[in-house]
């Protein structure tokens, strides 16, 4: 385990509108921003998106199990921005329910809103923390600069 102790920063507030690609506006706001370490929330509705939802066997690495979501659909979320090599990494879980059946997993690819998603972005200050790839693990991981290093800057 590592970890390290921040403060919230900005706190962003942001509404996405009928067939706004969720990811896409997410992403465009932590670059235009400058958003290095976040915590996010989302509440609204998704009409379309491509989740994975857990990986075929407990092994690493994984090998993922997409669903394609085609339906309208309620959805309650959370997730992380960092950064690797330069670009803008969003980690977003949700559950995604219609009609009481629920689906849960990590939302990756072709978000488009259903009427709205309202989005709750909370930068995180004085944390050190970049999302490189982790090659054993078949995924990018979450890594902390070291104190020592931080310290030394």
């Amino acid at each position: 385990m590592e970890y390290q102790s921040g403060t919230p920063g900005r706190v962003f507030y942001a509404r996405f509108d009928d067939g706004d690609d969720l990811l896409e506006g997410i992403t465009r706001i932590v670059r235009e921003e400058q958003i290095h370490c976040a915590w996010l929330q989302i509440i609204g509705g998704l009409r379309n998106a491509g989740v994975v939802t857990g990986p075929k066997e407990p092994v690493m690495p994984p090998e993922p199990v997409w669903q394609h979501v085609g339906t309208v659909r309620e959805v309650i979320g959370v997730g992380s921005v960092f950064w690797s090599e330069g670009e803008p990494l969003i980690h977003l879980h949700a559950a995604l329910g219609h009609h009481g059946e629920t689906l849960t997993g990590c939302v990756r690819k072709d978000t488009k809103v259903y009427l709205v998603i309202e989005a709750m972005i909370v930068e995180l200050a004085g944390i050190d923390v970049t999302r490189p790839w982790f090659a054993k693990g078949g995924f990018n991981r979450p890594t902390f600069s070291s104190r020592q290093e931080k310290d030394e800057q």
